[in-house]
């Protein structure tokens, strides 16, 4: 059975939105903010993207394993970026301004000699980049726990989508959190049977094999979910004609105005780029600090 986000019916501004406008606004935005790299720039995205975030009223409690997830995904990101220095010198600084260096560091095993040149420049393109994410991982996770499940497939079908695509987009917003409770489910009957994952030992490739009952059967039960609704759709002449949605979704004056709200922060947003405005910025002390 497919289930989806933990989706709490609220009185706020951001539900009497219309769906179709809150993912124009998203795209605005993430096409928006990646055209930058100046953090002045992009902490207004990020106060946007929380303003979002506080209007509609979602609690900790309600996606705290979603924020966690992501952010050691943003941070271990953002960390290889800043240690190896790659991204930066391609697309956002030439030139860099050495601050200290760390090391060198001897690994024991193999004997290298490693060492971490912290830059001006280095440093605030990590803290670009890490603002960044969080700017788009906030507007992308207000939406599936504020969205109705029962509109996903009209929402994308309103957008333009075909029906294919638009079922599709469906079944795709209810996959994590099905994984999620598959993975739960098989935990526990796991551990009814004696199976201790905290005790896992050895080196990687050991503990690959000792979490087999864990990812077997939870890879199964997805592929076997997915024939399921394979079948069902074909009994049903999916993709025959055209489809018809229980839903109906009409455009209001509120969600008028966000849309056009949209079109000037992207269109806002290309002429800054093309103008060359938002190039990474440096601040002075950093600049300081490498001039010793």
């Amino acid at each position: 059975m497919l289930i989806a986000w933990r989706y709490r019916e609220r009185d706020t501004i951001i539900q009497r939105l219309d769906p179709r406008a809150r993912i124009i606004f998203m795209l605005a935005m993430l096409f928006s903010v990646v055209q930058f790299w100046d953090l002045r720039i992009m902490l207004v995205f990020l106060g946007i993207a929380f303003l979002q975030y506080g209007l509609a009223r979602l609690t900790w409690q309600e996606t705290r394993r979603v924020w966690i997830l992501v952010s050691i995904l943003i941070f271990v990101m953002t960390t290889l970026t800043f240690i190896t220095g790659r991204g930066g010198v391609q697309y956002a600084y030439h030139e860099e301004h050495l601050i200290t260096r760390v090391g060198p560091l001897s690994l024991p095993i193999v004997g290298w000699q490693l060492s971490l040149d912290v830059t001006a420049e280095k440093t605030i393109f990590a803290v670009s980049q890490l603002v960044r994410m969080y700017a788009i991982t906030t507007m992308a996770i207000t939406i599936p726990y504020t969205v109705n499940p029962s509109l996903y497939g009209v929402t994308f079908r309103g957008l333009g989508l075909p029906d294919k695509f638009a079922y599709a987009m469906d079944l795709a917003f209810r996959f994590v959190p099905t994984l999620g409770r598959d993975f739960s489910v098989t935990l526990d009957a796991q551990r009814a049977r004696g199976y201790e994952v905290e005790k896992l030992s050895g080196g990687l490739v050991a503990q690959i094999r000792k979490l087999a009952p864990l990812l077997v059967p939870v890879t199964i039960n997805a592929i076997v979910g997915a024939e399921d609704i394979i079948d069902a759709m074909d009994l049903r002449a999916f993709g025959v004609g055209p489809r018809t949605w229980v839903h109906r979704l009409t455009y209001q004056r509120r969600d008028k105005v966000l849309i056009a709200i949209s079109v000037l922060i992207f269109a806002g947003s290309t002429v800054l780029s093309f103008l060359g405005i938002g190039k990474l910025w440096v601040p002075q002390v950093l600049l300081h600090l490498a001039a010793g």
